[in-house]
């Protein structure tokens, strides 16, 4: 980075595009945007310091106020590192299905931290949110459907892919969603600098809200009336919530989306791997998600296509998911006959 900082808040955002030389096929570019560059390892770090900056700019948020939300982790993480450093309590509801390090690591931050049922999904952690904020008259970021979620993206991400490729091919943009901010933010940015470049966005097989074609039911302020549908449980944990969002719903009445693919969870786990192992990236399930997404459109582009993919977080947020459960604790048969390999009998565990 190269200069002092006045606090680590200065440090969202920024992050590198990297080549992928041995995953990607020869005869097109591929590139990743490196979410886990970010001071706590996810793109929603960009979200939870625009949302409140944004409140303190509106007024919205007093000086010393709780702030509440409803995550499945990493907006949390990036909540609790914002409101660390500005000194605002933090309230994170969260199911009981999502990655216990999620929860560790925003108390150790300082966050509180309250768990809902599973069977309630998203929608039931929003709901206690409302319930929470008008009992206690906390703040609510409101990740889903506000604006400066999208806006932060627009103002950062979207303008760093812009300044990467300036004077390049760019003709495919690859993300997920979750609250939307991210598709929303930098696909208008791109329709409107970049109109050549398509914009494909995935979701969980197991959970095709937008391909599905069916509408999210809503009530009267636009909020969810209830799980979509379309919704199954699925591991991409931060991808596709059991809702469509307001801020996604927005990129699809907007059309800026040419493409929507839905992506298996073995294809997801299998990618997450493979960027570890062959490419050193180490990244999450819903990187590996979206990774398998640029491979398709690598396989189907024309040569000499660029495309870019957006990785949205670190792997040390799933170490107790399924992305690890063939990931040995103990020493392997092979490595034990490593470690036998030489005459040092002593130096072996008990």
């Amino acid at each position: 980075m190269g200069r002092r900082f006045a606090s680590i808040l200065e440090t969202v955002g920024n992050t590198p595009v990297v080549r992928i030389n041995k995953l990607a096929p020869a005869d097109v570019n591929l590139y990743v945007k490196v979410e886990a560059f970010n001071p706590l390892g996810s793109v929603k770090d960009r979200l939870a310091l625009g949302v409140i900056e944004d409140a303190e700019r509106t007024g919205m948020l007093k000086p010393g106020q709780t702030v509440v939300e409803a995550t499945s982790g990493n907006t949390g993480i990036g909540l609790a590192m914002v409101c660390a450093a500005k000194g605002y309590p933090l309230v994170v509801v969260m199911a009981e299905t999502f990655s216990v390090e999620r929860r560790k690591l925003m108390r150790f931050l300082g966050a509180k931290v309250v768990l809902t049922p599973a069977a309630a999904r998203a929608v039931g952690m929003m709901a206690k949110v409302e319930e929470l904020a008008a009992k206690h008259g906390w703040f609510m970021t409101r990740q889903f459907d506000n604006e400066a979620n999208a806006e932060m993206h627009s103002r950062t991400t979207a303008q760093e892919i812009l300044a990467d490729f300036e004077g390049e091919r760019l003709d495919y943009w690859v993300t997920g969603f979750g609250t939307g901010g991210t598709l929303k933010g930098v696909a208008r940015v791109l329709a409107k600098e970049r109109p050549e470049t398509k914009i494909v966005v995935c979701e969980p097989d197991c959970a095709a809200m937008l391909s599905s074609g069916t509408v999210q039911p809503r009530n009267a302020d636009g909020s969810p009336a209830g799980s979509h549908p379309a919704w199954q449980p699925h591991p991409q944990q931060g991808w596709s919530p059991d809702f469509i969002s307001r801020l996604t719903q927005d990129a699809v009445e907007m059309k800026v989306i040419d493409q929507i693919m839905r992506i298996e969870n073995a294809d997801a786990m299998r990618c997450s791997k493979e960027l570890a192992r062959k490419e050193g990236l180490f990244v999450g399930i819903t990187s590996g998600a979206t990774f398998a997404g640029a491979l398709r459109v690598c396989a189907e582009a024309p040569k000499g296509s660029t495309i870019l993919c957006m990785l949205p977080d670190t792997g040390e947020r799933y170490l107790s998911t399924p992305l690890f459960a063939d990931v040995a604790l103990d020493m392997t048969e092979e490595e034990i006959e490593i470690s036998r390999s030489t005459p040092g009998a002593w130096l072996e565990p008990a």
